[in-house]
């Protein structure tokens, strides 16, 4: 169990010593509270980002805390980064100094790893592709994979379905891109057209492509 800290997007007071507004607080009984009054405030923040920093630090820390914000469009909390005694955090950079080359090393060699599975997922969409959609150029169907498939886009290729090839994920991504790049789709929603509505406006003219396409060309 991890002790939780909130980073507070709102003008919130300490509920018992009154200090705020407050970056950092702690909610015990759904009341807000300080860090100091949390016996949390000789803490130092570390936020996210370098992984081995982090995991050190919160190893050499007896006492730490893992600050959340919550993110509104996704409707969850997402880690910001943590809270550590500052004697860990600084035992922890200086290791990390010390093997700083090995890791820039390892980085590396996970970057050129990464990079060439990328390579293969995307070969691999742009073949499903022309497999339900034979009468797609090639080079649409590169491209739309390569949209679809980017790492950390959170696009429909990189869900669980879309990495799996599932025939329902790849056909999603098709027509995504022949809603925004053959039709005014993107026009309409400028001009203030709800997005469903402008879905439904569109939907028999997309058809006719992914028809089309899923049709073999004329040897």
């Amino acid at each position: 169990m991890s002790l939780v800290v909130f980073e507070s997007q709102k003008q919130i007071h300490c509920a018992e010593c009154r200090q705020g507004p407050l970056r950092h607080l702690v909610r015990e009984a759904g009341v807000p509270q300080c860090l100091d009054c949390a016996d949390l405030g000789h803490l130092v923040y570390l936020p996210r980002g370098d992984a081995a920093l982090t995991r050190r630090a919160r190893e050499a820390s007896s006492l730490s805390a893992v600050v959340v914000r919550r993110h509104k469009r996704r409707r969850r909390y997402e880690r910001q980064g943590l809270l550590v005694e500052e004697a860990a955090l600084a035992r922890a950079e200086r290791a990390c100094l010390a093997d700083a080359d090995a890791r820039a090393r390892r980085r590396e060699r996970d970057r050129q790893r990464r990079a060439a599975e990328d390579v293969r997922f995307t070969a691999a969409f742009t073949a499903e592709i022309l497999r339900l959609f034979p009468g797609c150029p090639p080079e649409r169907a590169r491209a739309i994979a390569a949209h679809a498939s980017l790492r950390g886009s959170g696009r429909v290729g990189r869900s669980a379905a879309g990495r799996a090839l599932d025939e329902p994920a790849v056909s999603v991504a098709v027509r995504a891109a022949v809603r925004h790049i053959d039709t005014e789709y993107d026009a309409l929603l400028m001009a203030g057209v709800p997005r469903f509505a402008a879905r439904a406006r569109l939907a028999a003219r997309i058809d006719a492509i992914l028809d089309g396409w899923r049709a073999r060309p004329a040897s």
